[in-house]
Protein backbone atom coordinates (compact mmCIF):
# COMPACT_ATOMS: atom_id res chain seq x y z
CA UNK A 1 0.00 0.00 0.00
CA UNK A 2 1.80 2.88 -1.37
CA UNK A 3 5.08 2.77 -3.03
CA UNK A 4 8.36 5.01 -1.47
CA UNK A 5 11.61 5.09 -4.18
CA UNK A 6 14.85 7.65 -3.27
CA UNK A 7 17.86 7.97 -4.53
CA UNK A 8 21.64 9.27 -4.04
CA UNK A 9 24.73 9.57 -6.07
CA UNK A 10 26.38 10.40 -8.72
CA UNK A 11 26.18 7.50 -10.55
CA UNK A 12 22.79 7.09 -12.34
CA UNK A 13 20.25 9.44 -13.72
CA UNK A 14 17.35 9.28 -11.06
CA UNK A 15 14.81 9.84 -13.04
CA UNK A 16 15.57 6.22 -14.29
CA UNK A 17 15.97 5.17 -10.59
CA UNK A 18 12.52 6.86 -9.56
CA UNK A 19 10.37 5.47 -12.52
CA UNK A 20 11.84 2.14 -13.00
CA UNK A 21 11.27 1.59 -8.73
CA UNK A 22 7.89 2.69 -9.15
CA UNK A 23 7.05 0.67 -11.72
CA UNK A 24 8.35 -2.14 -9.89
CA UNK A 25 5.77 -1.06 -7.07
CA UNK A 26 2.95 -0.45 -8.71
CA UNK A 27 1.76 -4.46 -7.59
CA UNK A 28 0.93 -2.69 -4.21
CA UNK A 29 -2.40 -0.54 -5.26
CA UNK A 30 -1.97 2.98 -5.63
CA UNK A 31 -3.98 5.94 -7.21
CA UNK A 32 -1.26 9.01 -7.43
CA UNK A 33 2.31 9.21 -8.20
CA UNK A 34 4.87 11.94 -8.15
CA UNK A 35 8.47 12.82 -7.71
CA UNK A 36 10.55 15.30 -6.19
CA UNK A 37 14.51 15.95 -6.56
CA UNK A 38 16.86 19.13 -5.28
CA UNK A 39 18.84 20.74 -8.63
CA UNK A 40 21.24 23.83 -7.42
CA UNK A 41 19.82 24.21 -3.81
CA UNK A 42 16.29 24.00 -5.35
CA UNK A 43 13.14 21.35 -4.93
CA UNK A 44 11.49 20.53 -7.88
CA UNK A 45 8.29 18.58 -7.84
CA UNK A 46 6.24 16.54 -10.39
CA UNK A 47 3.20 14.49 -9.40
CA UNK A 48 -0.22 13.92 -10.74
CA UNK A 49 -3.53 11.83 -10.14
CA UNK A 50 -3.30 8.37 -11.76
CA UNK A 51 -0.91 5.61 -13.00
CA UNK A 52 3.17 5.86 -13.45
CA UNK A 53 2.85 5.70 -16.73
CA UNK A 54 1.01 9.13 -16.84
CA UNK A 55 3.68 10.92 -14.52
CA UNK A 56 6.44 9.16 -16.58
CA UNK A 57 5.09 11.41 -19.50
CA UNK A 58 4.36 14.35 -17.95
CA UNK A 59 8.19 14.52 -17.61
CA UNK A 60 8.82 13.15 -20.36
CA UNK A 61 10.81 15.91 -21.51
CA UNK A 62 12.25 16.88 -17.93
CA UNK A 63 16.11 16.42 -17.84
CA UNK A 64 17.17 16.10 -13.96
CA UNK A 65 20.26 16.91 -13.04
CA UNK A 66 20.38 16.03 -9.64
CA UNK A 67 22.40 13.79 -7.03
CA UNK A 68 19.15 13.10 -4.64
CA UNK A 69 15.88 12.58 -5.78
CA UNK A 70 12.23 11.00 -4.14
CA UNK A 71 9.40 8.86 -5.76
CA UNK A 72 5.82 8.04 -4.11
CA UNK A 73 2.89 6.51 -5.61
CA UNK A 74 0.28 6.81 -2.63
CA UNK A 75 -2.78 5.10 -2.06
CA UNK A 76 -5.46 7.43 -0.54
CA UNK A 77 -6.20 7.64 2.99
CA UNK A 78 -6.80 11.31 3.97
CA UNK A 79 -8.12 12.79 0.67
CA UNK A 80 -9.14 12.02 -2.09
CA UNK A 81 -6.65 11.03 -5.00
CA UNK A 82 -6.20 14.42 -7.06
CA UNK A 83 -2.92 16.08 -8.03
CA UNK A 84 -2.61 18.41 -4.66
CA UNK A 85 -2.57 15.40 -2.38
CA UNK A 86 -0.33 13.13 -3.92
CA UNK A 87 3.42 12.91 -2.48
CA UNK A 88 5.97 14.55 -2.02
CA UNK A 89 4.69 16.97 0.00
CA UNK A 90 6.48 20.41 1.02
CA UNK A 91 6.95 22.64 2.89
CA UNK A 92 9.58 25.42 2.91
CA UNK A 93 12.86 23.81 2.62
CA UNK A 94 11.55 20.85 3.54
CA UNK A 95 10.09 17.68 1.29
CA UNK A 96 8.88 14.79 2.91
CA UNK A 97 7.11 11.64 0.88
CA UNK A 98 5.17 9.51 3.64
CA UNK A 99 3.47 5.62 3.71
CA UNK A 100 1.40 5.04 6.99
CA UNK A 101 -1.35 6.95 8.73
CA UNK A 102 -1.01 9.46 11.46
CA UNK A 103 -3.63 9.25 13.81
CA UNK A 104 -3.40 12.51 15.81
CA UNK A 105 -3.00 14.77 12.56
CA UNK A 106 -5.89 16.96 13.30
CA UNK A 107 -4.91 17.84 16.71
CA UNK A 108 -1.64 18.79 15.43
CA UNK A 109 -3.03 20.24 12.04
CA UNK A 110 -4.68 22.18 14.98
CA UNK A 111 -1.65 23.17 16.83
CA UNK A 112 0.14 24.14 13.40
CA UNK A 113 -2.34 26.31 12.06
CA UNK A 114 -2.14 28.53 15.58
CA UNK A 115 1.49 28.87 14.53
CA UNK A 116 0.90 30.33 11.62
CA UNK A 117 1.35 27.44 9.61
CA UNK A 118 -0.98 26.96 6.66
CA UNK A 119 -1.76 23.25 4.61
CA UNK A 120 -2.35 22.52 0.90
CA UNK A 121 -3.51 19.39 0.83
CA UNK A 122 -5.69 16.87 2.70
CA UNK A 123 -3.19 14.57 3.90
CA UNK A 124 -1.69 13.90 7.00
CA UNK A 125 1.22 13.33 5.48
CA UNK A 126 1.28 17.54 5.71
CA UNK A 127 1.49 17.64 9.19
CA UNK A 128 4.52 16.08 9.14
CA UNK A 129 6.29 17.69 6.60
CA UNK A 130 5.17 20.94 8.82
CA UNK A 131 6.48 19.61 12.35
CA UNK A 132 9.81 18.87 10.62
CA UNK A 133 10.22 22.04 9.37
CA UNK A 134 9.30 23.75 12.42
CA UNK A 135 12.19 21.71 14.06
CA UNK A 136 14.55 22.14 11.74
CA UNK A 137 14.44 26.18 12.69
CA UNK A 138 15.92 25.19 16.22
CA UNK A 139 17.85 21.50 15.08
CA UNK A 140 21.40 21.46 13.70
CA UNK A 141 20.72 18.52 11.32
CA UNK A 142 17.69 17.32 9.29
CA UNK A 143 18.34 13.92 11.50
CA UNK A 144 17.89 15.75 14.75
CA UNK A 145 14.42 17.73 13.40
CA UNK A 146 13.17 14.52 11.97
CA UNK A 147 13.64 12.41 15.02
CA UNK A 148 12.03 15.51 17.06
CA UNK A 149 9.14 16.00 15.09
CA UNK A 150 8.40 11.82 14.95
CA UNK A 151 8.12 11.69 18.68
CA UNK A 152 5.03 13.90 18.40
CA UNK A 153 3.21 11.58 16.11
CA UNK A 154 0.73 8.92 16.75
CA UNK A 155 0.31 6.20 14.23
CA UNK A 156 2.38 4.44 11.18
CA UNK A 157 4.77 5.40 9.57
CA UNK A 158 7.67 5.11 6.80
CA UNK A 159 9.01 8.29 5.44
CA UNK A 160 11.41 10.03 3.66
CA UNK A 161 12.91 13.51 3.95
CA UNK A 162 15.17 16.14 1.93
CA UNK A 163 16.03 19.67 3.04
CA UNK A 164 17.11 21.96 0.57
CA UNK A 165 19.32 23.22 3.18
CA UNK A 166 21.16 20.17 3.41
CA UNK A 167 21.37 19.06 -0.24
CA UNK A 168 23.78 15.99 0.17
CA UNK A 169 21.44 14.05 2.52
CA UNK A 170 18.32 11.92 2.83
CA UNK A 171 16.82 11.35 6.09
CA UNK A 172 14.40 7.99 6.42
CA UNK A 173 12.75 6.89 9.55
CA UNK A 174 10.21 3.85 9.95
CA UNK A 175 7.38 3.09 12.54
CA UNK A 176 5.11 0.03 11.48
CA UNK A 177 5.19 0.71 7.82
CA UNK A 178 8.20 -1.41 5.66
CA UNK A 179 11.31 0.68 4.69
CA UNK A 180 14.43 -0.80 3.16
CA UNK A 181 17.85 0.68 2.17
CA UNK A 182 19.98 -0.54 -1.00
CA UNK A 183 23.27 0.00 -0.70
CA UNK A 184 25.53 0.50 -3.75
CA UNK A 185 28.90 1.68 -4.52
CA UNK A 186 28.88 5.41 -3.02
CA UNK A 187 25.28 5.06 -3.80
CA UNK A 188 22.33 4.17 -2.09
CA UNK A 189 19.10 3.72 -2.48
CA UNK A 190 15.25 3.71 -1.00
CA UNK A 191 12.14 1.83 -1.23
CA UNK A 192 9.03 0.52 0.18
CA UNK A 193 9.93 -3.20 -0.91
CA UNK A 194 12.45 -5.07 -2.45
CA UNK A 195 11.41 -5.31 -6.44
CA UNK A 196 12.00 -1.36 -6.44
CA UNK A 197 15.76 -1.75 -5.56
CA UNK A 198 16.78 -5.26 -7.42
CA UNK A 199 17.51 -3.31 -10.85
CA UNK A 200 20.14 -1.75 -8.92
CA UNK A 201 21.30 -4.11 -6.25
CA UNK A 202 21.02 -7.08 -4.43
CA UNK A 203 22.52 -5.48 -0.78
CA UNK A 204 20.23 -4.11 1.80
CA UNK A 205 19.64 -3.34 5.20
CA UNK A 206 16.15 -3.42 6.80
CA UNK A 207 15.50 -0.48 9.05
CA UNK A 208 13.28 -1.49 12.00
CA UNK A 209 10.62 0.57 14.14
CA UNK A 210 11.78 3.74 15.91
CA UNK A 211 15.10 3.88 13.58
CA UNK A 212 16.31 6.13 11.27
CA UNK A 213 19.03 5.80 8.32
CA UNK A 214 21.02 9.00 7.40
CA UNK A 215 22.00 8.26 3.55
CA UNK A 216 24.79 10.78 1.72
CA UNK A 217 26.21 10.02 -1.54
CA UNK A 218 29.18 8.57 0.17
CA UNK A 219 27.69 6.52 3.01
CA UNK A 220 24.95 5.74 5.56
CA UNK A 221 24.75 5.64 9.10
CA UNK A 222 21.72 4.00 11.47
CA UNK A 223 20.45 5.65 14.44
CA UNK A 224 17.86 5.43 17.11
CA UNK A 225 15.69 7.99 17.76
CA UNK A 226 18.06 9.42 20.27
CA UNK A 227 20.58 9.75 17.95
CA UNK A 228 22.64 7.00 19.03
CA UNK A 229 24.71 5.14 15.91
CA UNK A 230 23.39 1.67 15.42
CA UNK A 231 24.67 -1.81 14.07
CA UNK A 232 22.44 -2.89 10.85
CA UNK A 233 23.28 -6.28 9.40
CA UNK A 234 23.35 -6.39 5.69
CA UNK A 235 21.68 -8.91 3.75
CA UNK A 236 21.87 -10.46 0.13
CA UNK A 237 18.89 -10.86 -2.02
CA UNK A 238 18.79 -14.45 -4.06
CA UNK A 239 16.48 -13.74 -6.56
CA UNK A 240 16.76 -11.69 -9.59
CA UNK A 241 15.21 -8.80 -11.73
CA UNK A 242 13.98 -11.28 -14.00
CA UNK A 243 11.90 -12.82 -11.73
CA UNK A 244 9.20 -10.04 -11.16
CA UNK A 245 8.85 -9.59 -15.18
CA UNK A 246 5.83 -11.37 -16.63
CA UNK A 247 7.82 -13.84 -18.51
CA UNK A 248 5.37 -13.53 -21.91
CA UNK A 249 2.01 -14.12 -19.79
CA UNK A 250 -0.17 -11.56 -20.21
CA UNK A 251 -0.57 -10.53 -16.78
CA UNK A 252 1.46 -11.15 -13.58
CA UNK A 253 -1.52 -13.03 -11.79
CA UNK A 254 -1.62 -15.69 -14.79
CA UNK A 255 2.29 -16.14 -14.32
CA UNK A 256 1.65 -16.94 -10.69
CA UNK A 257 -1.09 -19.33 -11.14
CA UNK A 258 0.99 -21.30 -13.63
CA UNK A 259 4.00 -20.77 -11.14
CA UNK A 260 2.35 -22.67 -8.25
CA UNK A 261 3.33 -26.56 -9.17
CA UNK A 262 7.30 -25.01 -8.60
CA UNK A 263 6.16 -22.57 -5.57
CA UNK A 264 5.11 -25.18 -4.15
CA UNK A 265 8.41 -27.58 -4.95
CA UNK A 266 10.52 -25.01 -3.51
CA UNK A 267 9.09 -24.66 -0.27
CA UNK A 268 8.79 -28.67 0.37
CA UNK A 269 12.31 -28.16 -0.65
CA UNK A 270 14.80 -28.57 2.50
CA UNK A 271 11.84 -29.32 5.19
CA UNK A 272 10.92 -33.03 4.20
CA UNK A 273 13.85 -35.78 4.86
CA UNK A 274 15.65 -37.39 1.89
CA UNK A 275 13.01 -40.36 1.64
CA UNK A 276 10.08 -37.83 1.95
CA UNK A 277 8.78 -39.98 5.13
CA UNK A 278 9.19 -36.65 7.63
CA UNK A 279 8.74 -33.65 8.20
CA UNK A 280 11.41 -31.44 8.76
CA UNK A 281 10.82 -27.86 10.05
CA UNK A 282 13.36 -24.83 11.02
CA UNK A 283 11.94 -24.77 14.97
CA UNK A 284 13.23 -25.14 17.95
CA UNK A 285 12.30 -28.76 19.19
CA UNK A 286 10.43 -27.54 22.16
CA UNK A 287 8.77 -24.89 20.99
CA UNK A 288 5.19 -26.63 20.53
CA UNK A 289 5.73 -28.53 23.88
CA UNK A 290 2.94 -27.94 26.45
CA UNK A 291 0.48 -25.84 23.35
CA UNK A 292 -2.59 -26.48 24.43
CA UNK A 293 -4.85 -23.70 21.94
CA UNK A 294 -3.40 -22.27 18.93
CA UNK A 295 -4.73 -18.87 17.80
CA UNK A 296 -4.70 -18.75 14.02
CA UNK A 297 -4.28 -14.55 12.79
CA UNK A 298 -4.51 -13.74 9.48
CA UNK A 299 -6.43 -11.19 7.08
CA UNK A 300 -7.80 -11.52 3.40
CA UNK A 301 -6.75 -14.76 1.29
CA UNK A 302 -4.44 -15.27 3.95
CA UNK A 303 -7.29 -15.83 6.70
CA UNK A 304 -8.78 -18.36 3.80
CA UNK A 305 -5.36 -20.30 4.27
CA UNK A 306 -5.14 -20.46 7.51
CA UNK A 307 -8.66 -21.62 8.21
CA UNK A 308 -7.84 -24.56 6.02
CA UNK A 309 -4.74 -24.87 8.71
CA UNK A 310 -7.51 -25.14 11.30
CA UNK A 311 -8.73 -28.45 9.93
CA UNK A 312 -5.16 -29.79 9.29
CA UNK A 313 -4.14 -29.03 13.01
CA UNK A 314 -7.49 -30.40 14.75
CA UNK A 315 -7.25 -33.35 12.42
CA UNK A 316 -3.67 -34.66 12.28
CA UNK A 317 -1.95 -32.79 15.43
CA UNK A 318 -4.85 -33.16 17.63
CA UNK A 319 -4.33 -29.82 18.91
CA UNK A 320 -7.64 -27.35 19.58
CA UNK A 321 -7.37 -23.92 16.69
CA UNK A 322 -8.97 -21.12 17.04
CA UNK A 323 -9.21 -18.93 14.19
CA UNK A 324 -9.57 -15.05 13.99
CA UNK A 325 -9.23 -11.72 11.58
CA UNK A 326 -6.40 -9.93 12.79
CA UNK A 327 -8.56 -6.79 12.31
CA UNK A 328 -10.65 -8.07 15.22
CA UNK A 329 -8.41 -10.14 17.47
CA UNK A 330 -6.63 -7.54 19.20
CA UNK A 331 -10.22 -5.13 19.75
CA UNK A 332 -12.14 -8.22 21.49
CA UNK A 333 -10.20 -8.44 24.52
CA UNK A 334 -8.66 -12.25 23.60
CA UNK A 335 -8.78 -14.72 26.66
CA UNK A 336 -4.29 -16.13 26.44
CA UNK A 337 -3.17 -18.34 28.44
CA UNK A 338 0.31 -19.29 29.33
CA UNK A 339 0.46 -22.95 27.05
CA UNK A 340 -0.93 -21.03 24.04
CA UNK A 341 0.23 -20.46 21.00
CA UNK A 342 -0.33 -17.48 18.39
CA UNK A 343 0.45 -18.16 14.22
CA UNK A 344 0.42 -15.09 12.39
CA UNK A 345 0.07 -15.77 8.44
CA UNK A 346 0.89 -12.70 6.18
CA UNK A 347 2.70 -12.84 2.48
CA UNK A 348 3.96 -9.61 2.87
CA UNK A 349 5.08 -9.97 6.74
CA UNK A 350 3.98 -5.98 7.16
CA UNK A 351 0.35 -6.57 7.29
CA UNK A 352 -0.54 -3.97 9.71
CA UNK A 353 -3.63 -5.58 11.75
CA UNK A 354 -1.14 -8.60 11.93
CA UNK A 355 1.52 -7.10 13.18
CA UNK A 356 -0.19 -5.50 15.64
CA UNK A 357 -2.11 -9.21 16.81
CA UNK A 358 1.36 -10.63 17.01
CA UNK A 359 2.44 -7.34 19.31
CA UNK A 360 -0.26 -8.21 21.53
CA UNK A 361 0.40 -12.10 22.02
CA UNK A 362 3.79 -10.82 22.95
CA UNK A 363 2.84 -8.11 25.12
CA UNK A 364 1.29 -10.84 27.12
CA UNK A 365 3.99 -13.29 26.92
CA UNK A 366 2.31 -15.65 24.53
CA UNK A 367 4.74 -17.91 22.32
CA UNK A 368 4.42 -16.64 18.70
CA UNK A 369 4.94 -18.28 15.27
CA UNK A 370 4.79 -16.59 11.62
CA UNK A 371 3.98 -17.75 8.13
CA UNK A 372 5.50 -15.51 5.56
CA UNK A 373 6.93 -15.09 1.94
CA UNK A 374 8.85 -11.87 2.66
CA UNK A 375 12.26 -12.46 4.57
CA UNK A 376 13.12 -10.13 7.23
CA UNK A 377 9.60 -8.44 6.94
CA UNK A 378 8.62 -7.20 10.14
CA UNK A 379 6.17 -9.75 10.87
CA UNK A 380 9.08 -12.56 10.27
CA UNK A 381 11.61 -10.61 12.66
CA UNK A 382 8.77 -9.80 15.02
CA UNK A 383 8.02 -13.69 15.48
CA UNK A 384 9.71 -16.36 18.00
CA UNK A 385 9.58 -18.70 15.13
CA UNK A 386 9.78 -18.15 11.50
CA UNK A 387 8.18 -20.62 8.76
CA UNK A 388 8.97 -18.97 5.17
CA UNK A 389 7.12 -19.68 1.75
CA UNK A 390 9.35 -20.41 -0.69
CA UNK A 391 6.79 -18.90 -3.24
CA UNK A 392 9.15 -15.88 -5.07
CA UNK A 393 7.84 -12.73 -5.41
CA UNK A 394 4.26 -12.17 -6.09
CA UNK A 395 3.33 -9.08 -7.55
CA UNK A 396 -0.60 -9.61 -8.34
CA UNK A 397 -2.53 -8.09 -5.98
CA UNK A 398 -4.84 -11.51 -5.35
CA UNK A 399 -2.46 -13.64 -3.96
CA UNK A 400 -2.27 -17.13 -5.74
CA UNK A 401 1.02 -19.15 -5.11
CA UNK A 402 1.35 -17.75 -1.82
CA UNK A 403 -1.75 -19.09 -0.90
CA UNK A 404 -1.56 -22.21 -1.83
CA UNK A 405 2.11 -22.24 -0.70
CA UNK A 406 0.64 -21.09 3.31
CA UNK A 407 -1.51 -24.46 2.39
CA UNK A 408 1.49 -26.43 2.27
CA UNK A 409 3.09 -24.75 5.28
CA UNK A 410 -0.02 -25.57 7.23
CA UNK A 411 -0.03 -29.62 5.78
CA UNK A 412 3.71 -29.19 7.00
CA UNK A 413 3.00 -27.90 10.73
CA UNK A 414 0.38 -30.62 11.08
CA UNK A 415 2.01 -33.30 10.33
CA UNK A 416 5.41 -32.47 11.96
CA UNK A 417 3.24 -32.19 15.45
CA UNK A 418 1.10 -35.48 14.32
CA UNK A 419 4.87 -37.47 13.43
CA UNK A 420 5.63 -37.17 17.54
CA UNK A 421 3.25 -39.40 18.33
CA UNK A 422 1.84 -41.58 15.17
CA UNK A 423 2.48 -42.66 11.54
CA UNK A 424 1.94 -40.21 9.20
CA UNK A 425 4.73 -41.07 6.38
CA UNK A 426 1.78 -41.56 3.81
CA UNK A 427 0.28 -38.93 4.60
CA UNK A 428 4.00 -36.12 3.81
CA UNK A 429 4.69 -38.82 1.08
CA UNK A 430 1.75 -37.51 -0.73
CA UNK A 431 2.55 -33.95 0.10
CA UNK A 432 5.05 -34.82 -2.96
CA UNK A 433 2.46 -35.29 -5.57
CA UNK A 434 1.00 -32.05 -5.55
CA UNK A 435 2.94 -30.42 -8.22
CA UNK A 436 1.78 -33.04 -10.72
CA UNK A 437 -1.79 -32.86 -9.54
CA UNK A 438 -1.76 -29.09 -10.09
CA UNK A 439 -0.34 -29.65 -13.55
CA UNK A 440 -2.72 -31.78 -14.16
CA UNK A 441 -5.50 -28.90 -13.53
CA UNK A 442 -3.60 -26.75 -15.26
CA UNK A 443 -4.04 -28.38 -18.96
CA UNK A 444 -7.71 -27.69 -18.32
CA UNK A 445 -7.36 -23.67 -18.25
CA UNK A 446 -8.64 -23.65 -21.70
CA UNK A 447 -11.86 -25.31 -20.22
CA UNK A 448 -11.80 -23.11 -17.73
CA UNK A 449 -11.54 -20.06 -20.15
CA UNK A 450 -14.82 -21.24 -22.25
CA UNK A 451 -17.05 -21.91 -18.72
CA UNK A 452 -16.17 -17.91 -17.97
CA UNK A 453 -17.13 -16.83 -21.29
CA UNK A 454 -20.68 -17.96 -20.40
CA UNK A 455 -21.30 -15.91 -17.09
CA UNK A 456 -19.21 -13.13 -17.30
CA UNK A 457 -21.79 -10.81 -17.71
CA UNK A 458 -24.01 -12.65 -14.71
CA UNK A 459 -24.06 -9.56 -11.75
CA UNK A 460 -23.50 -11.97 -8.79
CA UNK A 461 -22.35 -15.65 -7.92
CA UNK A 462 -22.17 -18.27 -5.12
CA UNK A 463 -19.16 -20.35 -3.99
CA UNK A 464 -20.52 -23.61 -1.59
CA UNK A 465 -18.41 -26.10 -0.28
CA UNK A 466 -18.22 -28.38 3.10
CA UNK A 467 -15.33 -29.60 5.22
CA UNK A 468 -12.02 -27.98 4.29
CA UNK A 469 -13.07 -27.12 0.84
CA UNK A 470 -15.73 -24.38 2.73
CA UNK A 471 -12.46 -22.38 2.77
CA UNK A 472 -11.60 -22.77 -0.71
CA UNK A 473 -15.34 -21.63 -1.77
CA UNK A 474 -14.25 -18.23 0.40
CA UNK A 475 -11.19 -17.73 -1.73
CA UNK A 476 -13.49 -17.92 -4.51
CA UNK A 477 -16.06 -15.41 -3.80
CA UNK A 478 -12.78 -13.15 -2.73
CA UNK A 479 -11.01 -13.83 -5.87
CA UNK A 480 -14.34 -12.81 -7.96
CA UNK A 481 -14.61 -9.57 -6.41
CA UNK A 482 -11.64 -8.68 -6.16
CA UNK A 483 -10.78 -8.74 -9.77
CA UNK A 484 -13.68 -9.17 -11.91
CA UNK A 485 -15.98 -6.97 -9.13
CA UNK A 486 -18.53 -9.09 -9.49
CA UNK A 487 -20.76 -9.71 -5.90
CA UNK A 488 -19.76 -13.22 -4.39
CA UNK A 489 -20.63 -14.90 -1.76
CA UNK A 490 -18.80 -18.36 -0.28
CA UNK A 491 -20.80 -20.36 2.22
CA UNK A 492 -20.68 -23.43 3.43
CA UNK A 493 -23.06 -25.60 1.83
CA UNK A 494 -25.08 -26.45 4.76
CA UNK A 495 -25.82 -22.95 5.57
CA UNK A 496 -27.88 -22.70 1.78
CA UNK A 497 -30.84 -23.20 3.10
CA UNK A 498 -30.40 -20.46 5.90
CA UNK A 499 -30.67 -17.72 3.71
CA UNK A 500 -28.76 -17.80 0.70
CA UNK A 501 -31.06 -19.96 -1.25
CA UNK A 502 -32.90 -17.19 -1.74
CA UNK A 503 -30.74 -15.89 -4.38
CA UNK A 504 -31.03 -18.98 -6.75
CA UNK A 505 -32.33 -17.84 -9.92
CA UNK A 506 -32.32 -18.66 -13.30
CA UNK A 507 -29.43 -15.98 -13.67
CA UNK A 508 -27.13 -16.94 -10.21
CA UNK A 509 -24.28 -18.94 -11.29
CA UNK A 510 -23.71 -21.97 -7.92
CA UNK A 511 -19.92 -23.02 -8.32
CA UNK A 512 -20.40 -25.75 -5.94
CA UNK A 513 -16.92 -27.89 -4.44
CA UNK A 514 -17.39 -31.48 -4.71
CA UNK A 515 -14.61 -33.70 -3.09
CA UNK A 516 -15.20 -37.89 -2.65
CA UNK A 517 -15.51 -38.25 0.69
CA UNK A 518 -18.69 -39.38 3.77
CA UNK A 519 -20.20 -35.93 2.91
CA UNK A 520 -20.40 -36.61 -0.93
CA UNK A 521 -24.12 -37.15 -1.16
CA UNK A 522 -24.68 -34.16 1.21
CA UNK A 523 -22.91 -32.12 -0.70
CA UNK A 524 -25.23 -33.46 -3.62
CA UNK A 525 -28.58 -32.54 -1.85
CA UNK A 526 -27.01 -28.94 -1.85
CA UNK A 527 -26.50 -29.07 -5.63
CA UNK A 528 -30.35 -30.70 -6.40
CA UNK A 529 -31.60 -28.01 -4.00
CA UNK A 530 -30.03 -25.29 -6.20
CA UNK A 531 -31.03 -27.09 -9.38
CA UNK A 532 -34.78 -27.02 -8.23
CA UNK A 533 -34.87 -23.68 -8.59
CA UNK A 534 -33.51 -23.71 -11.42
CA UNK A 535 -30.00 -21.60 -10.62
CA UNK A 536 -26.93 -22.68 -12.90
CA UNK A 537 -24.48 -25.07 -11.31
CA UNK A 538 -21.03 -24.94 -12.19
CA UNK A 539 -19.59 -28.42 -10.15
CA UNK A 540 -15.56 -28.79 -9.73
CA UNK A 541 -15.27 -32.25 -8.57
CA UNK A 542 -13.49 -35.50 -8.78
CA UNK A 543 -16.37 -37.26 -11.37
CA UNK A 544 -19.04 -36.09 -13.41
CA UNK A 545 -21.65 -34.41 -12.00
CA UNK A 546 -24.91 -35.23 -14.78
CA UNK A 547 -26.86 -32.24 -13.17
CA UNK A 548 -24.32 -30.09 -13.28
CA UNK A 549 -24.50 -26.95 -16.54
CA UNK A 550 -20.58 -27.18 -16.46
CA UNK A 551 -18.12 -29.63 -15.20
CA UNK A 552 -14.37 -29.52 -13.82
CA UNK A 553 -13.48 -32.70 -12.98
CA UNK A 554 -10.03 -33.41 -10.80
CA UNK A 555 -7.27 -35.72 -10.27
CA UNK A 556 -8.39 -37.90 -7.25
CA UNK A 557 -6.44 -37.25 -4.24
CA UNK A 558 -5.72 -37.15 -0.09
CA UNK A 559 -8.16 -35.25 1.83
CA UNK A 560 -5.54 -32.69 3.02
CA UNK A 561 -4.45 -32.39 -0.83
CA UNK A 562 -7.97 -31.14 -2.28
CA UNK A 563 -7.23 -27.30 -1.42
CA UNK A 564 -4.50 -27.09 -3.97
CA UNK A 565 -6.66 -28.84 -6.67
CA UNK A 566 -9.24 -27.50 -5.58
CA UNK A 567 -7.81 -23.61 -5.33
CA UNK A 568 -6.63 -23.64 -9.71
CA UNK A 569 -10.15 -23.87 -10.86
CA UNK A 570 -11.43 -20.72 -8.69
CA UNK A 571 -8.17 -18.99 -9.92
CA UNK A 572 -8.59 -19.52 -13.00
CA UNK A 573 -12.48 -18.86 -13.29
CA UNK A 574 -11.89 -15.14 -11.64
CA UNK A 575 -8.96 -14.63 -14.06
CA UNK A 576 -10.99 -15.24 -17.36
CA UNK A 577 -14.37 -13.91 -15.74
CA UNK A 578 -11.85 -10.57 -15.30
CA UNK A 579 -10.31 -10.42 -18.62
CA UNK A 580 -13.66 -11.01 -20.65
CA UNK A 581 -14.90 -8.09 -18.63
CA UNK A 582 -11.61 -5.68 -19.75
CA UNK A 583 -10.86 -5.34 -15.75
CA UNK A 584 -7.18 -4.36 -14.36
CA UNK A 585 -6.54 -7.93 -13.35
CA UNK A 586 -3.40 -7.09 -11.58
CA UNK A 587 -3.95 -3.61 -10.47
CA UNK A 588 -8.02 -3.79 -9.47
CA UNK A 589 -9.39 -0.70 -7.87
CA UNK A 590 -8.56 0.20 -4.48
CA UNK A 591 -6.70 -2.91 -3.69
CA UNK A 592 -3.48 -2.49 -2.53
CA UNK A 593 -1.04 -5.96 -2.73
CA UNK A 594 0.24 -4.82 0.95
CA UNK A 595 -2.24 -3.87 3.41
CA UNK A 596 0.04 -1.43 5.86
CA UNK A 597 -2.38 0.15 7.43
CA UNK A 598 -5.33 -0.31 10.11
Amino acid sequence: MCGIVGYIGTFRDPKEVLLTGLKHLEYRGYDSAGVAWLENGKTHIEKCKGKVAQLENQIKNVSIKSTIALGHTRWATHGKPSTINAHPHQVGNITVVHNGIIENYIELKKELRAQGYTFQSETDTEVIACLIKKESEKSKTLEESVQKALRKLQGSYAIVVMNELEPEKLVAAKKASPLVIGIGKKEYFLASDIPALLSFTKQVAYLDDYETAILTPHRVEFQNMKGEHISKKITTITWSAQTIEKAGFEHFMLKEIYEQPQAIIHTLSGNLSENHDKVLLPLEEAFFNNVQTIYLIACGTAWHASLIGKYLLEKFANIRAEIDLASEFRYRNPILKENDLLIVTSQSGETADSLAALQLAKERGIKTLAICNAKESSIARAADQIIYTEAGPEIGVASTKAFTTQILIFNLLSLYLAQKNKNVSKEILELTKIPSYMEQVLSQAEKIKNIASKYYQKLAALYMGRDILYPIALEGALKLKEIAYIQAHGYPAGEMKHGPIALVDQELPVIALLQNDSIFEKMMSNVEEVKAREGIVIAISQKPIKIADDNIILPLAQWHINPFLYSIPIQLFAYYMARFKGTDVDQPRNLAKSVTVE
